[in-house]
């Protein structure tokens, strides 16, 4: 019997999280554990892209910024730094007003309408940074928190011929040393496709497979991303190009972000903008319950139409005189259950 693989009753929203859901970057907790001096760490990592590029190596800004700091790691600044100190360190990560109790509020926004409970519609939080997700794995936000995409670290790497040994040496002094997941800004638009897909829910599901519309997780439509600034274009592109709709942040009190989110409405990359500000009564939690609202409605009112097309109406009882009976010749059948 043919089935659809999903019943496309789930409302994603989808945040980018450095200047997203926190002020600045989330490095800042882990450099002021270490008394690394943040602004010139940046401004090295900022400079390498041309130094490399002068000695003939081509670098993408993510992997200098990964790098650098397993070079910090190798040569002594962030010594002994392993994935369990970057998820102490993200318990210390500070959020914009509002969060993280502003993605509950999100869900139960949801579940509070009665035909939403009926059609058991459901809104998951997803996070897709080109920061570090062990940090984000430690922080506040992540038990509200249905996926997270972000660079990863290996720590203590197998050696070469390791399939042939018996037994792998054990390193109490775990560290940090070779990338395990790059996610830039291209990337992004990857985790987007498997949230859409369900390969994130499904691992049967490769992210490259096609599939048909009405079998995708979360449609495009079911999607809300939000982000603050250009970085995130391709995702915004993704979404809008799909059905989906794309929100930017600024930093309350930010002119130079306002005038950048401003930019991206003028040129249709974004469907509107508003400060990072998540408690009730501001413009971006009400614009975003106002859009999941209107998801909600849409979702309900395709479930019901589909339910109609797909169930027929019982037979019924004939009345003489009924003028639309009049050319019935069968007599009534017993109700059946199919």
């Amino acid at each position: 019997m043919a089935t659809v693989l999903f019943t496309q009753n789930i409302i994603a929203c989808v945040w980018d999280f450095d200047k997203t859901l926190i002020p600045g970057y989330m490095q800042g907790p882990l450099f002021a554990r270490y008394g690394i001096d943040e602004p010139n760490f940046w401004h090295e990592v900022n400079s390498l892209s041309e130094f490399y590029r002068e000695r003939g190596y081509n670098v993408s800004g993510e992997t200098v910024y990964l790098n650098h700091l397993l070079t910090c790691v190798r040569n002594g600044p962030l010594k002994g730094l392993n994935n369990d100190i970057l998820h102490e360190c993200g318990k210390e990560i500070e959020f914009y007003a509002g969060l993280p109790e502003f993605f509950q509020d999100l869900r139960d926004f949801v579940r509070t309408r009665p035909e939403c409970v009926k059609h058991d519609i459901r809104l998951e939080h997803y996070i897709i940074s080109t920061g570090l997700a062990e940090m984000i794995r430690g922080s506040a936000i992540a038990p509200g928190v249905n996926g997270i995409w972000g660079c990863e670290f290996i720590e203590n790497p197998l050696p070469p011929g390791f399939l042939t040994q018996k037994e792998l040496p054990l390193d109490p002094n775990r560290e940090i040393s070779q990338i395990g997941m790059m996610i830039d800004n291209t990337t992004k638009t990857r985790a987007l496709f498997e949230i859409n897909k369900g390969s994130n829910k499904n691992p049967s599901i490769d992210v490259n497979s096609d599939i048909k519309p009405e079998d995708r997780r979360v449609p495009f439509q079911n999607m809300i991303y939000i982000a603050d600034g250009p970085s995130d274009v391709p995702c915004f592109s993704v979404v809008k190009k799909n059905g989906g709709m794309t929100y930017a942040v600024y930093g309350p009190g930010a002119m130079d972000e306002f005038e950048q989110n401003d930019r991206l409405l003028q040129v249709n990359r974004i469907h509107a903008y508003g400060p990072a500000r998540y408690l009730p009564d501001s413009n971006t939690s009400m614009w975003l319950k106002m859009h999941i609202n209107a998801i909600c409605d849409r979702i309900i009112v395709d479930r019901e139409a589909n339910l109609a097309l797909r169930v027929s109406k019982p037979p019924k009882h004939l009345n003489s005189g009924d003028p639309e009976t009049e050319e019935e010749t069968e007599p009534p059948q017993q109700d059946t259950f199919l």
